[in-house]
This record gives C-alpha cells, structure tokens and sequence, in this order.
C-alpha cells in the first residue's frame, strides 16, 4: 500500500477509542458556522440564521443560506458553504427524480434519508472527506409539518426545537425555556429570531438574518403549504415587534 493509500485508509478507519477522527473534524466545521435554529409549530416549520460576511464589502444579499428545495421542503446549514451547494444541488435534484415518478414533492423523512446517506458515504470513502456542515431540513406532507437535523456523520433527528452552530449549547437551553408545542408559526418565527439574538454579535438587522417558513397542513382555506424565505422588508417587521 503505498503512502497515499494509507493516508486516505487511515481516514475512513475508527481510531482506538472508536471515534472518527475525520468526523470530529467536520463537527468542530459546523460547531464555527453561523447558528442555525428551527422550531416546529403547530401549523408549520420556521428555521432560521446568522448571516455574516467576512468583510463589509460583500454584497451579502448574494449569500444563500436559507434554501428552498422543493414547494414543501426548505434547509438551511451551518458549517462551510462550498459543501452546502453541494448538497442542495443533490437535493433538488432528488426532489425532481421523485416527482417525475409520483408527480408530487417527496415526503420529508425521505429526502432527509436521501441526504443522510450521501453524507454518510463520505464518510467511508478512500481519498474523499465528510461534508463540514450539519442540516436543518423542515417541510410539510401527509404526517404535517417536520423539522429534522442531519449531520455529517449521516445521522439524523427529528425534532421539535434545535439548534446547530457556533452558539447551538446557549441556543438549545434558550429554546429549552420558550418553546411551547402549541406555539402558532407567528409566534415561532418570533422565538426563531429571539433564540439568534440572544448570542448575536452587533446589531441583528433585516441583513443580517435569513428566515424561512412552511405552513401546515389546512391553513388558509386548504391551499397546499409552500416553503417561501422572508423578504428583509418582512424580517424587518419581525425585528421591530420585538424591539
């Protein structure tokens, strides 16, 4: 085996202590990305995040953290960036690939498991590393809204409240105190931008934050609930309700 092949086998090994050193690695990525935070309501998903620019100079309206997937489902990630294109652009096209078959969006414990698994190979893959970054993917089908993590080991969890990033431990104790499963979306998307402030660093403003919600099941009239990300100018309403 030559030296390249042991390194790229020494990778995808356990090390004595059982852990994967690589995938320690690819957490302390996510655990220096911006905080990411979802809450599951009674009628719908929000999630939410930092947005930050390296320098003032960005034109930061170009940065997507936010996504849309498909009409039901949305993610937003913390970690690197570059590894989040990569998986939205396998998302979508899962997403296309299942309803070219059933003609409708895929339910959302099924593209989690579609994504969990691509970031689950890379972890046992000679010459490639894990996806530095962990999901939150929310959406709405016939089992009403979801909100799962996913993570690059390819674990994943359901969840009613998270929090993942550089602030996930004070983010989580604060969603610990506030969440109330029979919270409304309105109320959610309030505790969403509350959870971010609470460790925000400067002024949070329309700019600084991207926020994306789902509906539930039966809400207006019966139409089919459709991810959308907030425009500033709506975010902008939020931040001045809870100023």
């Amino acid at each position: 085996m030559g030296d390249t092949d042991a390194y790229s086998f020494s990778l995808t090994t356990f090390a004595p202590n059982g852990k994967l050193l690589q995938i320690e690695h690819a957490l302390a990525a996510v655990g220096n990305g911006s905080t990411s935070v979802g809450i599951k309501a009674a009628n719908g998903v929000v999630i939410a995040t930092e947005k930050k620019a390296g320098s003032s100079l960005i034109e930061v309206s170009t940065l997507e953290y936010v996504v849309k997937v498909c009409d039901t489902i949305g993610m937003v990630y913390s970690g690197m960036g570059p590894d989040f294109r990569v998986i939205v652009n396998a998302a979508r096209k899962s997403a296309q690939k299942y309803r070219r078959i059933y003609m409708e969006d895929p339910p959302v414990r099924i593209l989690v498991k579609e994504m969990a698994s691509i970031m689950q190979e890379f972890t046992q893959s000679g010459g490639v590393r894990p996806f530095g970054i962990s999901l939150l993917l929310v959406g709405v089908d016939e089992r009403g809204p979801s909100l799962y993590q996913v993570d690059p080991s390819g674990s994943y969890f359901p969840w009613k409240a998270t929090a993942i990033g550089k602030n996930m431990i004070n983010a989580k104790t604060f969603l610990e105190k506030r969440f109330n499963g029979d919270m409304e979306l309105e109320d959610a998307v309030h505790t969403a931008i509350l959870t971010l402030k609470e460790g925000f660093e400067g002024q949070m403003t329309e700019t600084s934050i991207d926020v994306g919600i789902i509906g539930g099941l039966g809400v207006e009239g019966g139409a089919k609930p459709t991810f959308q990300c907030l425009s500033p100018a709506e975010i902008k309403d939020y931040l001045s309700n809870i100023a």
